[in-house]
Order: C-alpha cells, then structure tokens, then sequence
C-alpha cells in the first residue's frame, strides 16, 4: 500500500527536515505485519514528495491477528491469508505512519521547529483506499478540516463497467496546513473509512484518538462516526471518547448552537454533512477581524479549553498569543489541547496562560494590539458586564476588541431549543440585534473606541445571523493606521 505526501512550499526539500527522512536515500522500518519504506520519487527546491510505501507479509498478518480474528472481515481461515490487507490502504498505513514519522505527527523537528508550525501547501494521494461509504464519506470526514477532497472510486473492472464500483476509492487531499495536523488527520481517518482494524481495540485507544485528534475532533460534524470506527465499535470505549469530546467542546465553546441541530450518522446525514459548524465559523470570523486590524499580540479573554487559542498559534503573523480564563481547569485542558509540554522551547514562549477574573483589573493585560471575548459576555450577570467593561476597554485598553454574542432573535430557528430558553444553561441573558448594538455603541463612546458590528452564520431575512460580532477599534490607534 502507498502513501505520498507532497508540498511547493520553498525550499521544497525542507519536507526531508521535518519528516525526519534525508531525500537522497531509501530508508526501511520493520513493522510487526511487514515493512515501510520511505522514499522520495522528486526533491528540489520547488517540489518534493516523500512517499511511504508499506509492504504487508500476509503470514505474519494471519499469525499475529489473535483475538481480532472472530471479528475481521477476512475471519475465515483462508481469508486471514488471502485479503487486501496489503495493498489497500489500511489501519496498517496508519499505523506505519505513527512508527516511521513519529516526530513528525508530535509537530516536532530539531531543523526546522518554526516550519514545523507553519501551514504549508501540502497534497496527499492514497491509490487505492478501501472506503466503506464510498466517495462521498470520504468528502464528510476530510472536508470539515481544511482539505479540498477528490475521492474517485475505483471501478471492479475497467473493462466491464457495468458492473460497477468496487468498495475502494483513489483519494487526493490538497490544502494549506501544518504537517502535524495533515498526519494526525490521516492517522485517525484512514482507518475510520476502511472501518476494519487488523489489531485488537484497548481501552488505551481512547487517549491515542484524542491525542491525535486534538484540536479537531471534538468540533468535527463526524465526531460520532470517527469515534465509533475508530474504536471498532466497542460502545463503552466510544461512550468515553465522545463524553471526553464533549467535555473539550463544553470547555471551548459555551454555548450549545451546534448541538441543536441533528448530526450525521453511519447510514448518512440528517442534515447538510458539508455545514461548517457555526462554532468553526465564528472562529474563522474572529480570526479575520484580527488579521485585519494588524494585530500582532492577542489575547483571548475567557479562552476556555483553548480552540480559538490553537488556531492563534497555528498563524504566525500572532507573536504573542495569551489565554486568560477564571477557570484552573480550563487552562489546563488548553494547556494540553496545544501540546505545550511537546512544543519547541521558540514555540512555547509565545504563548502565556493566565489565570485571572475578567471583571477585575489586571496590569498583566495591558499594552495588547487586540483582545477577544468570544462568547464570554452572555455569561456575566448583568450588573457585572460594568466592571468587565471597565476592566477590558478603561484598564487593559487593547487596541481592538472582538466581541461576539449568540443573537435571541435566531432562536426561533433552532428546532430542538423550547421557546424563551437560552442556548446554553449558563447564559445570564442573549442580547437582539438592537440590544446588542446600544451596548456596543456605548461602550466604544464611553471609551474612546470605533466599532463595527456584523454577524456569523447563515443570515435570515427575518431573524439575521445567529451570532453578532462587533469589532472595536481605539480611537487612537485608527488615527496611527491611517497616517
């Protein structure tokens, strides 16, 4: 089975530092069912693929199946032997990819640590994948997490095609991404879709799946599927992944809008299985407002379990990132989300992780380009949003601050969510697009700030979008970008 991995980014020959394998030679690794092979078909400065190519024995496959053996597709005796175990990309591949690039999917690299959490162009092809759910499963799992997909299926035989499609698929992934994220991704998804694990599940497997799926899976549309696959259906292992999960999602994102609609399961989806999460959106929204006013040290009030906090890191244009959050809990579940005992020494001092109550002044605050309350003001209680404003926008005075809110008047569009209750069980109130607007106007006049409000989502003619945004730039600092 084959697996290659190509990037542009220049020098192109740099995929050799960060995979840990020298392009001018072949390098080989023993595995417990084979071999792997790592190899580079093209290296230069322009474009570089390394391809990892593993080769099955089919005797030590049959011999070391085990307890797995009841359960396989190939259980029967002869099938043990004879299957597609090694040329169908598998949890075989997955499993060389942990042994041969090891450092790689920890996002570590001794020559190129900043390269290592850079997002670089990047293309992956796996020839043949045996894809139970076919093409479109494939587009369900990868899309959500920034890949453009192209899954072909793979006809039974060229020359009858009548007879149709076989249950493998020729997959391509392209995307601007962090290596460690690209290989974590495979790591976890490859055997998902193949949905046939050659060894036996522990209970160990619960913590490899949220180590590789940090930063990813707990927001996933798919989460639920990919849990169950990838822990080969055992309920009681899957039941604590996905509890686990939901503890992660409580801790990043407070409020319940992505949990109100139906999910896709295994049979298909209830709803759009290409809906970007609206938590993934207004991230991306925050994201760009902070791009836009310049900013280069941010800091994410209120930063729960971290998820705005991994996508700060992930953009190098941020060279401080801090992460402030009452909670001790919250940032140590950030703490882990990030890999910050696995970071480069260069890496880890960019980010701070603070512990403090937003509605006290804190000199630690002071002198930041921007600030976020993402989904962080709906939880005061109303007589306290004063001193929060009093110690963001008087004290700590950043020279913009993103704010966003859930907006009540969606409300009426969530199906599962009961007339007059709030999104989240927390919430102390949800603000109209009106309300939200006269809080925002006053708080930027009492203060010296300029704002913008927008929102988030999918707009309503009726009911607008389903979170406001509000941008609040320092009087002072637009004069300085404007000269």
């Amino acid at each position: 089975m084959l697996l290659t991995l190509t990037t542009t980014h220049r020098p192109a020959t740099d995929l050799g530092h960060l995979l840990v394998k020298h392009p001018d030679r072949v390098q080989s690794f023993d595995l417990p069912a084979g071999a792997a092979h790592v190899f580079y078909p093209e290296a230069d400065e322009t474009r570089c693929t390394a391809a990892l190519l593993v080769e099955v024995d089919p005797l030590k496959l049959g011999a070391g199946r085990g307890r797995r053996q009841a359960t396989a597709p190939e259980g029967f005796t002869l099938g043990q032997y004879v299957n597609d175990r090694p040329y169908a990309a598998s949890s075989l591949l997955s499993s060389a990819l942990a042994k041969v690039f090891r450092s790689a999917l920890r996002g570590e690299s001794r020559d190129r640590a900043e390269l290592a959490a850079t997002a670089i162009p990047l293309t992956v092809r796996v020839p043949v994948l045996r894809c139970r759910g076919g093409a479109e499963l494939a587009v369900r799992v990868f899309t959500p997490l920034g890949w453009t997909v192209t899954a072909t299926p793979i006809p039974l035989d060229e020359t009858y095609p009548e007879w149709g499609d076989s249950r493998y698929v020729d997959l391509t992934l392209t995307g601007t991404l962090r290596l460690a994220d690209a290989l974590n991704h495979l790591y976890v998804l490859l055997p998902v879709l193949d949905d046939a694990k050659h060894y036996w599940v522990a209970p160990d497997e619960v913590d490899k799946l949220l180590r590789a799926g940090s930063g990813w899976l707990a927001d996933h549309p798919e989460r639920g599927l990919i849990t169950r696959r990838y822990l080969a259906h055992r309920r009681a292992l899957a039941g604590t992944a996905l509890a686990r999960l939901a503890e992660l999602r409580l801790a990043d994102e407070p409020d319940a809008d992505d949990s109100i609609d139906p999910t896709a399961d295994d049979a298909g989806t209830a709803g759009d299985p290409r809906r970007v999460p609206l938590a993934a959106q207004r991230r991306e929204a925050v994201l760009a407002a902070l791009r836009d006013s310049g900013a280069s040290r941010v800091v994410d009030l209120g930063c729960g379990g971290g998820a705005l906090l991994t996508a700060l890191v992930a953009d190098r244009r941020f060279t401080e990132v801090v992460g402030v959050d009452v909670s001790d809990r919250a940032l140590g579940l950030a703490a882990r989300r990030l890999r910050l005992d696995r970071l480069p020494e260069r890496q880890r001092d960019r980010i701070h992780l603070r512990q403090s109550a937003l509605t006290y002044r804190d000199d630690r605050l002071r002198g930041y380009d921007a600030a976020v309350l993402m989904e962080v003001v709906e939880h005061l209680d109303p007589p306290r949003l004063p001193a929060l404003e009093d110690a963001v926008f008087s004290h700590a005075r950043p020279g913009t601050v993103v704010v966003t809110t859930p907006n009540v008047e969606y409300n009426v569009r969530y199906e599962g969510l009961a007339p007059g209750r709030f999104r989240h069980a927390d919430h102390r109130f949800e603000w109209t697009r009106a309300e939200f607007a006269a809080w925002v106007e006053r708080v930027a006049a009492a203060h010296g700030y300029t704002a913008t409000i927008t929102g988030v989502g999918d707009a309503d003619p009726e009911v607008g979008t389903p979170t406001q945004l509000a941008v609040l730039t320092r009087n002072d600092r637009k004069e300085e970008t404007t000269r």
